[in-house]
């Protein structure tokens, strides 16, 4: 498995609103970028579909260290998973998750990797946060007003 450093990040313009995501993946001197944006949704549903992208545009398993300044999905791909799969996608007070379909849709990508979920404080110099941050909001701008990316 090769190694490659990710960084991924979401941005709403409202909650719910509309959203962007981006993704940075870094492999030796190989650099790809990666965005999208929805006119309607959430911003942990952004940050999850940073996640997702990134990991699904991966040809093949890798090894990789994944960024993202989201406790959600850091805390939920590392500690949540296993009990809301365990409790049929209930939470510990028996509520149904949120974002079940994008959850389920990490795991999976999570699964076909090995990946180590790290979390950086967002909007604190982090060049590849800052970069996914730049990213998310671009692709929001080209939603909602054509700009060219």
């Amino acid at each position: 498995m090769s190694s490659i450093e990710i960084y991924t990040d979401g941005a709403c313009r409202g909650n719910p609103g509309p959203g962007g995501w981006g993704a940075l993946l870094i492999a030796g001197d190989t650099v790809k970028e990666l965005s999208g944006a929805e006119a309607q949704t959430t911003n942990n549903r952004m940050e999850l579909m940073g996640a997702i992208m990134a990991l699904g545009a991966l040809k093949r398993g890798v090894s990789a260290r994944l960024h993202t300044d989201s406790k959600y999905v850091c805390t939920g791909i590392s500690e949540w998973l296993p009990g809301w799969k365990a409790r049929g996608w209930r939470t510990a007070a028996r509520e149904p998750v949120k974002n079940q379909d994008l959850w389920e849709r990490l795991d999976a990508e999570n699964q076909r990797h090995d990946i180590t979920w790290l979390w950086v404080k967002g909007h604190s110099g982090n060049a590849g946060n800052e970069r996914c941050d730049a990213l998310a909001n671009a692709a929001i701008d080209a939603l909602l007003y054509g700009a060219q990316r």
